[in-house]
C-alpha cells in the first residue's frame, strides 16, 4: 500500500501545480526509486483525463556515459529528446538520488561538455515555460506546464543528517500536506507572497549585505519579478528575477560570500566567493573544489553571468539539508543562480549551466550573522525578517 502521502502530493501536483486538462500529453521522469510516486502521478494524471507516459532511468546511466562515453557522444543531443520538449504539454519531474555523490569523481569538464550540449533544450525549455507563465508576452511559443518536487530517498536523507522517517516528514510538511488542504495553503501563501513581488516590481536596485562580507549590488530596473507558490518547485517559497544585464553597469557588481555548500552533479563546493564586475563573475573561490567550480563557470559564454536573484520566503523550512529545492526556499535567505535566466523575467542570458547558490541573512546569535536586503535605499528586510506586516513570516 501506497503512502497515502503520496497520493496527496500526486493531487496537488496534478490539479494546483500544473492544472493538468484533458487531452493533454504529460511527462513523468523519476527515477526506479520513486515508482511509487510515479504511479501515484499517473493514476491522478489518468483521472484528470491526460495521457501521460512515464520516463524511468536509473541513475547510473549517467555513469556510465561520463565514464565510457566519447566527447562526441558527451555532445549528442538526442533529436527524440529536443522533439519531446518542443512536444509534451506539461512535465513533471521528481528527483530521487540513491546516491547523491554518484557523479563527485566525474571529471568536471567532461560533465561541462554535455550540459554546455544540452543548451538548445535549455532554451526551448525556458522559452515555453515562460509562455505558460506569460502567453501574450511570447506569441506563437506554445506553453509548457512544469513541476519538479523531491521523492524522499534513504540518500538524501543522509545528507540531511535525518533518518528516512524523518526525511520523509521533512519533505511532506514543507509542502504543507501536513494540512487538510494544502492547496488552501498554498493559495494563502500565493497571496502573502505577492505583497513582496508588487512591492518589487518598480524597483530599480536591490542590494544584499552581510557581516561576513556580502555586498552585491543587483540592477533589477525593468524586469519582472515571479511569485513561486508551488506551481513549478514544490514545496516552494520564494519570489525572484533576473538582473538588468543590460543595464549600463552591467546589471551586477560586487562580492557574495555564499553560507552554505552549493551542490551540483552531486559534488559540494564550499565557501564559494563570487566576485561581479559589470554582471559577470571575475573571480571565483572555494575551500572545496574550487577547481570544479571554475570549470562550471567556464563551460560556455553565458555561465559566468547571472540569471537569477530570489529571496527565500518558506519559514516552514528552517535547516540546510544539502538539497537546493529545499535550501533556497529557506525563511530569511536569498539565492542567485549563475547561468541561464528565465524569460518571464526579462532577463535572457543563455547557457547549459543554472546552478543556485543560498546565502543566509538569519541572526542566529553568533558571530557574524545576519544581514540586509536594501531596495532603492529602503531596508526591506533585516536579520532575516521582513520589515513589512502581513508579508511571509511576519504575519
Amino acid at each position: 500500500m501506497r503512502d497515502p502521502r503520496l497520493d496527496k502530493l500526486a493531487r496537488v501536483l496534478v490539479e494546483y501545480s500544473t492544472g493538468i486538462k484533458p487531452g493533454q500529453l504529460v511527462r513523468l521522469t523519476g527515477a526506479p526509486v520513486s515508482i511509487p510516486m510515479l504511479e501515484a502521478l499517473y493514476e491522478a494524471a489518468i483521472k484528470a483525463g491526460a495521457h501521460p507516459f512515464i520516463k524511468c532511468a536509473p541513475e547510473s546511466c549517467s555513469n556510465i556515459l561520463f565514464t565510457h562515453g566519447k566527447e562526441d557522444q558527451l555532445k549528442y543531443v538526442s533529436p527524440l529528446a529536443l522533439e519531446e520538449i518542443k512536444t509534451i504539454d506539461v512535465s513533471i519531474g521528481l528527483w530521487a538520488d540513491t546516491n547523491t555523490k554518484s557523479l563527485s569523481r566525474v571529471d568536471p569538464k567532461r560533465q561541462g561538455m554535455a550540459s554546455s550540449a544540452r543548451k538548445p533544450i535549455m532554451k526551448v525549455f525556458m522559452d515555453r515555460a515562460s509562455a505558460a507563465s506569460d502567453p501574450k508576452a511570447h506569441p506563437g511559443v506554445k506553453p509548457l506546464k512544469w513541476t519538479g518536487t523531491q521523492f524522499p530517498t534513504a540518500a538524501s536523507a543522509q545528507d540531511a543528517e535525518m533518518s528516512l522517517t524523518e526525511y520523509e516528514d521533512f519533505v511532506f510538511n514543507a509542502g504543507h500536506l501536513d494540512k487538510d488542504d494544502p492547496v488552501a495553503e498554498w493559495m494563502k501563501i500565493q497571496k502573502k507572497q505577492q505583497l513582496v513581488v508588487d512591492y518589487l516590481n518598480g524597483k530599480k536596485i536591490i542590494h544584499f549585505q552581510t557581516p561576513r562580507g556580502t555586498d552585491l549590488t543587483v540592477n533589477v530596473e525593468g524586469m519582472t519579478w515571479i511569485n513561486c507558490c508551488g506551481h513549478e518547485n514544490f514545496p516552494d517559497g520564494e519570489v525572484f528575477t533576473g538582473p538588468n544585464l543590460n543595464a549600463p553597469c552591467g546589471g551586477v557588481n560586487g562580492v557574495v560570500k555564499y553560507s552554505f555548500p552549493a551542490v551540483h552533479h552531486g559534488r559540494e563546493v564550499h565557501d564559494i566567493e563570487l566576485t561581479f564586475e559589470k554582471g559577470r563573475v571575475v573571480d571565483a573561490k572555494a575551500s572545496k573544489n574550487q577547481a570544479f567550480l571554475i570549470d562550471m563557470l567556464d563551460q560556455d559564454q553565458g555561465a559566468r553571468s547571472l540569471g537569477e536573484i530570489a529571496v527565500g520566503t518558506n519559514y516552514q523550512i528552517t535547516e540546510y539539508t544539502k538539497n537546493t529545492l529545499f535550501d533556497e526556499k529557506i525563511g530569511g535567505t536569498f539565492h542567485a543562480a549563475v547561468g541561464a535566466g528565465y524569460p518571464e523575467t526579462g532577463n535572457n542570458n543563455e547557457s547549459g549551466l543554472h546552478w543556485d547558490m543560498v546565502c543566509d541573512l538569519r541572526d542566529d546569535g553568533t558571530e557574524n550573522c545576519g544581514g540586509t536586503i536594501t531596495v532603492d535605499g529602503e531596508v526591506m528586510s533585516k536579520d532575516g525578517k521582513f520589515v513589512f506586516d502581513g508579508w511571509p513570516g511576519n504575519e
